[in-house]
């Protein structure tokens, strides 16, 4: 009798200790960046094959995804790449305003900047943001024959894209330099491109990213980030953000974190101390972008770091 009890005693565990696992689920947010969509996948290998979870990524921008998390329903509950201050409004809205929103602890540090390729730079000596405002510079880049030269700012969506438009205008670009958005990928395309034709584009670059492992590319020299000549207002702040911003300088350099939705606590207690938990460098995260954008799924990327690197994925789990 004594051991019937204790096989039944074990199962119930056995049994409870799986639903508990089981009942661990997470909606991912995937913004389109490929920093982002790795860190994702990243996030979803971890609760699949360390907690044995259910994680699913959901694309949207930034908008969406952080309306999403404030409602606390679970339709998406991680942001998993947070650049501050670009997304300063969304934080101070969701996570010091309602409060429904938290931050991981451990972010990674990103710096923004304009580039162009190192071929480019020294066939015109052009160093300075500055030097797009050269005529015959802009003759060299304007490939659609507008008389303007085009300079990528980023990618529908972006709030750094929006900053970006505004210090286009504000360096005095604009009579020379069309700012154009379009998704990641057609930059990198188009970087390549220019490389091969030996022609000039200008765009908008930022670290960690895969761009500095592809091609051979430099910084655009910017003023000194000075906090008194950056106002960098989003849509979400003033509908009128492009008229009352005002950015003569470059970026201080980023924090860039984690978010969740509060809820997920009460839902995922495994999933939301990982959240926390997770420490990555910009270094991990322009290899796996570097990794993506050389042909390996984010899904790929993500299962052989986890496998290769699991005694650091277990310490973020508290193992």
């Amino acid at each position: 009798m004594r051991n019937i009890i204790t096989g039944a005693i074990l199962a119930l565990s056995m049994t409870v200790s799986t639903a508990a696992l089981a009942a661990e689920k997470v909606n991912i947010g995937a913004p389109a960046w490929t920093g982002a969509q790795a860190i994702a996948h990243l996030i979803q290998e971890i609760v699949v094959s360390k907690i044995g979870g259910e994680a699913n990524l959901v694309p949207g921008d930034n908008a969406a995804i952080f309306a999403a998390m404030d409602t606390g329903k679970g339709d998406i509950d991680v942001h998993p790449d947070v650049w501050l201050p670009n997304q300063k409004s969304f934080t101070d809205k969701y996570v010091d305003g309602a409060g429904t929103v938290a931050l991981s602890e451990n972010p990674y540090e990103g710096k923004q900047s304009f580039c162009v390729t190192k071929q480019f730079a020294e066939a015109n000596n052009v160093t300075s943001i500055f030097d797009l405002a050269r005529p015959e510079i802009a003759k060299l880049m304007d490939s659609d024959g507008n008389g303007k030269g085009e300079i990528w700012v980023g990618a529908p969506g972006w709030a750094s894209a929006n900053v970006n438009q505004v210090k286009v205008r504000d360096y005095g670009l604009l009579p020379f330099m069309e700012p154009v958005r379009a998704d990641q990928s057609v930059m990198t395309a188009t970087v390549g491109d220019s490389i091969k034709k030996g022609i000039g584009y200008a765009f908008y670059c930022y670290s960690p990213h895969a761009i500095w492992f592809q091609h051979d590319v430099v910084r655009l020299e910017e003023p000194p980030f000075d906090p008194a000549k950056y106002k960098a207002l989003q849509p979400s702040e003033d509908p009128n953000w492009y008229e009352n911003s005002k950015v003569m300088t470059e970026d201080a350099l980023k924090k860039v974190q984690i978010a969740y939705s509060k809820s997920l606590a009460e839902r995922s207690p495994a999933i939301t101390d990982l959240l926390k938990n997770i420490k990555l460098t910009g270094e991990d995260v322009s290899s796996f972008a570097f990794q993506i954008e050389s042909g390996k799924s984010a899904e790929q990327v993500a299962k052989e770091w986890v496998k290769a690197n699991s005694a650091r994925v277990d310490s973020w789990l508290g193992l």
